[in-house]
């Protein structure tokens, strides 16, 4: 994820040349010499450091991006905000829902600038999807399902813990694709849909034990390997919701579909630049599901790449959030989502957790 922001960082203003801010690639850090060195060579970073809590208290740091294992994420926000710098935090925003709640009172304690990079957000079919559903397009909604699939998993001699593999160490992550990916469904959701009144969750963790590569030892695995949840959404509709590691195939199949009284739509990760629609209004002869490219000028972010019909892709999302982030800043306004609303999604990341261990509904009000 470091390179992905620091392309994004690298590309902004040269698509978005009205931004009043630039970013300026200042300092990287990791705690190894070595690749930290090689890391600022590659992407063009003034300054290195091994140690965050250096980078954190320098005067010349105004933003602090944090890429790191979700372990970190609250130390390094709460110090950071502290600090007084503007904080761009990776997802999900914590492992615990109690390290999400000390670090949106960090940074709202400080006044300091923040936001969350749910990137999906920015991809331009998306951002159309949330231009129709606000027009009210669909009607009423009845349903919103969503999956992301994945397989990187399937062999028991994948270790938990280190560089490659810490997501699947609940100490690191937290939980495993619970707020790995469903993270991104239930941000995507929420954004398009409203918020998830209450869940029912089924979790699996195949896989029970794996070596761990701290110790070398074979250890229990804590995180969940697949997750399905069903919910009702406050405005009325239902949710499905399915994610796993297991779906031998799919590297990175992310999918959601909205079905209104009047129209539906579809989206594919996989196809990122179209926008499935259907449209109950057309005349019966011709009516049915057709597929919207997204690469004009008039919809949304297109206006700042290419002709139309000609595609841009997942990186883009990231140089988007950039300049949306920058342009907040400017106008003095707060950048969605922020840690605020980052910890809704934690809330019913949690709600499902619960939900699945205990065998029962959860109702997401009982996080506040």
């Amino acid at each position: 994820m470091g390179r992905t922001h620091s392309n994004g960082y690298k590309r902004v203003g040269d698509f978005f040349p009205e931004l009043q801010y630039r970013p300026v690639l200042k300092a990287v850090c990791s705690r190894r010499a070595e690749k930290v060195n090689a890391f600022a060579e590659q992407w063009g970073y003034e300054s290195v450091e091994t140690d965050w809590k250096v980078l954190v208290s320098r005067d010349d740091i105004d933003a602090v991006d944090i890429c790191t294992p979700n372990n970190m994420h609250a130390e390094i926000a709460i110090a950071a905000a502290a600090a007084g710098k503007i904080i761009l935090c990776e997802k999900p925003l914590s492992r615990t829902l109690a390290e999400a709640h000390e670090m949106v009172q960090a940074v709202e304690k400080a006044g300091v600038a923040n936001t969350v990079w749910y990137n999906y957000r920015r991809l331009p079919a998306v951002t159309l999807a949330k231009q129709i559903v606000a027009s009210g397009k669909l009607g009423r909604i009845f349903h919103y399902r969503a999956n992301f699939l994945q397989d990187w998993t399937i062999n028991a001699n994948v270790p938990q813990g280190g560089d490659g593999t810490w997501r699947l160490d609940v100490d690191a992550a937290g939980s495993g694709v619970t707020g790995d990916l469903l993270a991104h469904c239930i941000d995507t959701a929420i954004w398009l849909n409203g918020s998830i009144k209450d869940v029912s969750a089924v979790t699996e963790t195949f896989v029970k034990e794996r070596v761990h590569q701290a110790t070398g030892q074979m250890q229990k695995v804590g995180i969940d390997d697949a997750c399905i949840f069903h919910c009702h959404f406050v405005n009325g509709s239902l949710g499905l919701f399915e994610s796993t590691r297991y779906a031998r195939g799919h590297k990175a199949l992310y999918t959601f579909e909205i079905n209104g009284e009047d129209a539906s739509i579809g989206w594919d990760l996989h196809d990122l630049n179209k926008l499935e629609y259907f449209d109950h209004h057309d005349e019966s002869i011709v009516r049915g599901w057709r597929t919207i490219h997204v690469t004009d000028g008039d919809q949304p972010y297109m206006d700042k790449w290419w002709v139309p019909g000609l595609s841009i892709g997942y990186e883009h999302s990231f140089v988007h959030q950039v300049a949306d982030f920058l342009k907040s800043i400017e106008r003095g306004e707060a950048c969605s989502p922020t840690f605020r609303e980052a910890l809704e999604t934690q809330k019913i990341c949690q709600a499902v957790l619960d939900s699945a261990a205990s065998r029962s509904w959860k109702d997401v009000k009982a996080y506040d």
